[in-house]
């Protein structure tokens, strides 16, 4: 690599801190790659934190003292501290509910368990962070009860990090016992525990120690045993020494804990490998089976209570099928094919999709995606079809879970209702309501959902949902949010709206979400035709929901905004470098913008089977004709941009909305204003605390505001 000599940049940005120029030259396959903010990559450097703590405190002067951000702020903070716990992470163990409970004003969800009629009444925190640290900035990363019923293993991180302990709890007292096994969980490849069937111990993940160099503590994921009582330094290997540098394991014995399912990613993008560890007379499990390759194109699977083990297969089925192996013969050969593709897409394999099937000691059940919302399909073992169960049009069900009765426990939610948890009977076919019911101040009775087809590049229909008033006029004057994602096979399901998006429609705006490629929406050929050497297509469906959105005289270029984060600002990006005219405003958040640096960093490197490697010419080639660093332009006219990232992020390094916001405020000439903001109470977002994650969206809905000349009605 070459390096230029360094000059002082003049922001075009006139209020933006001048930024120096240190251009740094790569080559890759005879391509010269200049990258004149390299410097700012090295967060260590005290340059570096004096340019950050120059960019936040020119944030804050922009958005504190504007009329809209304390209102919205304390707005939407009322609404969390008065909206009804909810409940999630559902799951039974000894004969009870476990739950991760959201009860605001709490800062942080806390493990709760209650009786198997889940009758929240009876609801009792088992380990709640908020006691364990008042500051609100210990979190907890996943939980998981013991068959018994008797413990809980809790994975505890700190400030957004994701970088987790394992601590043990007895469920009785919530008490810790004092065991803390270290190195379980990390952002690049997650964690994952399994209890063994008598609760004397469990199987989970490990980083390695010592026994490795420092450059791959966030790699070579393996399984290790633990026997409660033990000092976790004797804890025995198990499995995973062969796997790949970016392997990504999750241990599931939940329906079935005589066996767990082992389900190895190779990294990001969607191919799968599982194995089956079978209890035994040995420390921790003596026989593990390899059930799957990556090439078999299973994605997902678990072990019913009948000794089934039950794959998702997309083997030439893109929307998925059901195979179904004895847990005696776990020769993949000898699957039997239980239930055939059907019209709707089989839900799992995505990074955040939870279970896709769910057994009862009567019946199997699938969650499917018809574009975006749900349906739960249900079958008989043997894959006689059985009929849905009923959900209000245009829902996500993100959970089931079986219960002691025979019964499925699943939450269901719309854009406008949000969530609750309902008890599903196959034998009389009807739902059931629970106790655990979201409730909120915020309401939607005025609101309507409608749903619309943009027309992509290559001619392909891409759904675009729209929040909107009923009756608002379509005279393409409203202030418009799209948001949209797009990859890693994660699908754009109903979330409930919230304070947020009501606070936007009472001041006249509308929100929309792309069902854009790149997800899971339809199915395996939907995210495979998002990915790789194929991700523009991301980017033309989300510019032509964008088009979809001004032909239909929503919107308009002067009052379009657009909102993404994580992958979704590698979208941002694409979409404000590609089309800068369509927008006036861009939200991006802890978001992706320099691809021929990211696999440099280690949640990057697994990043590689999802966009690519610069190592492969082909692949080169169509992440740099999209990578939105190499694509800002001098003298363009660009959008009003607003970026965030978190000092603890571990999944996207902060480095990279720092070089994109230096570059971008040097190049626009549109005289609208780039800022950016750093927390150090923060990571990629998940974990963050109540008050981080609402002052962050005050944040940009104020700037939002600002930019697009939208006021709260009065009282708002």
């Amino acid at each position: 690599m070459a390096a230029g000599a360094p000059a002082l940049g003049i922001a075009a940005d006139r209020g933006a801190p001048a930024t120096t120029v240190r251009t740094v030259t790569d080559h890759y396959h005879g391509v010269a790659v200049a990258d004149p903010y390299r410097w700012l990559e090295d967060g260590s450097d005290p340059g570096t934190a004096a340019w950050s703590a120059a960019q936040n405190d020119r944030t804050r002067a922009y958005l504190d003292p504007l009329p809209a951000r304390r209102p919205l702020r304390d707005r939407i903070m009322a609404v969390a501290s008065h909206t009804s716990p909810s409940y999630h992470s559902l799951t039974m163990a000894g004969g009870r509910l476990f739950t991760l409970t959201v009860q605001p004003p709490k800062q942080q969800p806390m493990v709760s368990v209650m009786p198997a009629s889940a009758d929240p009444a009876q609801a009792r925190a088992v380990v709640d962070p908020n006691v364990i640290d008042p500051s609100g900035q210990t979190a907890i990363d996943w939980f998981v009860p013991s068959p018994d019923g008797r413990r809980v293993a809790v994975s505890l991180s700190r400030n957004g990090s994701e970088d987790g302990t394992v601590h043990v709890y007895d469920v009785a007292t919530g008490h810790e016992t004092g065991e803390a096994v270290p190195r379980a969980q990390y952002p690049t490849a997650g964690g994952s525990l399994a209890w063994r069937a008598d609760s004397s111990g469990f199987w989970y993940t490990r980083y390695p120690g010592r026994e490795r160099p420092d450059a791959d503590r966030h790699f070579f994921q393996q399984v290790f045993y633990h026997r409660i009582g033990t000092d976790p330094a004797t804890d025995s290997y198990v499995l995973g020494r062969d796997f790949p540098r970016i392997a990504e394991i999750q241990l599931d014995s939940r329906e079935n804990p005589d066996a767990v399912l082992v389900s190895v990613a190779n990294g990001d993008g969607g191919e799968y490998e599982h194995y089956v560890i079978a209890a035994g007379g040995g420390p921790g499990g003596d026989h593990v089976e390899q059930v799957t390759h990556f090439a078999d194109q299973v994605v997902a699977g678990t072990i019913g209570p009948d000794n089934i083990l039950y794959l998702v297969s997309k083997r030439d089925a893109p929307r998925g099928r059901i195979l179904a192996l004895e847990l005696t013969d776990l020769a993949l050969s000898h699957a039997r094919l239980l239930v055939p593709q059907g019209e709707g897409a089989i839900e799992g394999g995505g990074e955040f999709g939870g279970e896709a099937v769910a057994v009862t000691r009567d019946a199997l059940y699938l969650r499917e995606l018809a574009g975006g919302p749900s349906r739960v399909a249900v079958f008989a073992h043997d894959g006689t079809p059985r009929g849905e169960i009923a959900l209000p049009p245009i829902a996500a069900v993100d959970e089931l879970e079986p219960t002691p009765d025979g019964h499925v426990l699943y939450s269901v939610q719309t854009y406008l209702q949000p969530t609750r948890v309902l008890s599903y009977d196959e034998a009389t076919r009807r739902s059931a309501p629970t106790g655990l019911a979201e409730t909120s101040p915020v309401r939607f009775d005025d609101a309507e959902v409608v749903r619309i087809f943009a027309t992509s590049k290559d001619g392909t229909r891409v759904p675009v949902n729209i929040i909107r008033r009923r009756g608002a006029p379509a005279d393409g004057r409203r202030p418009t949010l799209l948001y949209g994602y797009g990859g890693y096979d994660v699908s754009m399901t109903p979330r409930f709206a919230g304070a947020a998006t009501r606070l936007w429609l009472d001041a006249g705006g509308e929100y929309a979400v792309a069902n854009i490629r790149g997800g899971g929406e339809y199915g395996e050929t939907w995210h495979s035709d998002g990915a790789l050497t194929h991700k523009q297509h991301v980017f033309d469906d989300f510019l032509a929901a964008g088009h979809a959105l001004i032909a239909h005289h929503i919107t308009s270029p002067a009052h379009l905004a657009i909102l993404g984060g994580s992958n979704g600002g590698l979208l941002m990006g694409a979409a404000l470098t590609q089309a800068p005219s369509m927008f006036r405003a861009v939200v991006s958040l802890v978001g992706i913008y320099d691809m021929m640096r990211i696999e440099l960093d280690p949640n990057g490197a697994f990043n590689v089977t999802e966009f690519g490697s610069v190592k492969d010419p082909a692949q080169f080639r169509a992440m740099l004709a999209y990578s939105p660093y190499q694509h800002v332009r001098d003298g363009v006219r660009y959008p009003a941009v607003f970026m965030a990232t978190g000092t603890h992020d571990g999944r996207v390094n902060p480095a990279q909305s720092r070089k994109m916001i230096a570059r971008l405020q040097s190049a626009t000439a549109s005289g609208y204003p780039v800022y950016l903001s750093i927390s150090d109470k923060a990571g990629h977002g998940i974990g963050s605390a109540l008050s981080v994650r609402v002052d962050q969206q005050a944040d940009y809905m104020a700037f939002l505001f600002d930019q697009l000349g939208m006021k709260l009605p009065p009282g708002g």
